[in-house]
C-alpha cells in the first residue's frame, strides 16, 4: 500500500490515531513560531513553515503506555524506563504512520552534544503550540522576588500540572502555510495572586505536587505513577523488581539521578 501523502492533515490525523489511546497528545506547530520567541542561538535549524508537531504525556500515559511496555520486557539497559518507553511509542507511531519519511526527534532529555543546551526547550513549544500555557517571572507584574529567580512552569487547561512535555517531532520538507493558524494558549491562571502562588509552589515546594493542582484537573496521576516518581530515580529499578518489572540481575542502580543543582523538572513535570 502506498504511503499517505505528508500534509498537516495527515500528520495530525495518524499521530493522533496512533498515540492518543496510549495516553499522549500531539499538538501540531510551525517552526517560525518556535523560532520567533527565542534568540538565535536557541532556535531549530528549519524553514519557518516547517511543520512540528509537539507530544505531550497524560495522566494515563502511566497505565496505558508505560506499565505495558514495562510487562512485556521491553525495557533495556540503562537509561530511564520511561524516556525509553515514549522513544519507543514515539518511533514506533513514526514508522508505522509514515514510513520512508525523514522526521527529526528530539526527546526533553536530550542534549546538544558541544552546548549542552537541550535539544529543544519543551516548555516553549508547548506553549507556542497553544498547548499549556508557559507561566514565567515575566508573567507576574511588580514580582515580589526581587533578584531571586524563579523558573517557569506549563499549565495545562485540562489537566493541571498533570502532565509530560515528552518530545519535538519535525517532518522535514513538509511546509504548511496560511491555512494553519496560531492560537494562544488558554490562560487558565489569570491573577497576579494564583501566578505567584504557581511559581513559588513549584520553585520551593515542587515535590509535594501541590502546584499541578494550581487549577482543578479532569485527571491526576494515579496513586502508582505518584509513587513512582516520587521514587528517586536511582532507587526506581529497586521499585519496579518490587512490582514484579524487573528481574534482580537487571536491577541495582540503574538510573542516574537529576544532575546536581537541577532539581527541579525543568522541562515540565515528571
Amino acid at each position: 500500500m502506498a504511503s499517505p501523502t505528508v500534509n498537516f492533515e495527515t500528520v495530525t490525523r495518524l499521530l493522533d490515531d496512533s498515540i492518543s489511546n496510549l495516553g499522549f497528545e500531539s499538538h501540531p506547530l510551525k517552526i517560525g513560531w518556535y523560532n520567533d520567541v527565542l534568540p538565535a542561538p536557541l532556535r531549530q535549524p528549519h524553514h519557518e513553515d516547517t511543520l512540528a508537531v509537539v507530544v505531550l504525556s497524560t495522566p494515563d500515559m502511566f497505565e496505558r503506555a508505560f506499565l505495558p511496555f514495562m510487562e512485556k520486557g521491553c525495557c533495556q539497559g540503562v537509561s530511564d524506563p520511561i524516556d525509553q518507553c515514549v522513544k519507543h511509542t514515539i518511533n514506533s507511531a513514526i514508522s508505522q504512520s509514515f514510513p520512508g519519511k525523514k522526521v527529526e526527534v528530539s526527546y526533553d532529555y536530550e542534549m546538544l552534544p558541544a552546548s549542552r543546551k537541550p535539544k529543544f526547550l519543551a516548555q516553549t513549544a508547548a506553549h507556542v503550540a497553544g498547548t499549556a500555557y508557559y507561566y514565567q517571572e515575566a508573567d507576574v507584574t511588580d514580582q515580589p522576588w526581587g533578584d531571586k529567580k524563579k523558573f517557569g512552569v506549563c499549565i495545562h487547561p485540562r489537566f493541571g500540572g498533570w502532565f509530560a512535555i515528552r518530545a519535538l517531532l519535525v517532518f522535514e520538507g513538509v511546509q504548511v502555510g496560511c491555512e494553519v493558524l496560531q492560537r494562544s494558549p488558554p490562560d487558565c491562571v489569570p491573577s497576579r495572586e494564583a501566578r505567584i502562588q504557581l511559581l513559588e509552589d513549584f520553585n520551593l515546594r515542587w515535590q509535594d505536587w501541590k502546584y499541578r493542582d494550581i487549577i482543578p484537573p479532569v485527571q491526576r496521576y494515579s496513586q502508582r505513577q505518584r509513587d513512582y516518581f516520587s521514587t528517586r530515580p536511582a532507587q526506581r529499578p529497586a521499585l519496579l523488581q518490587e512490582w514484579g518489572f524487573l528481574q534482580k540481575e537487571e536491577g541495582g542502580s540503574q538510573l542516574e539521578p537529576p544532575a546536581s543543582g537541577s532539581p527541579i523538572p525543568h522541562s515540565g513535570h515528571g
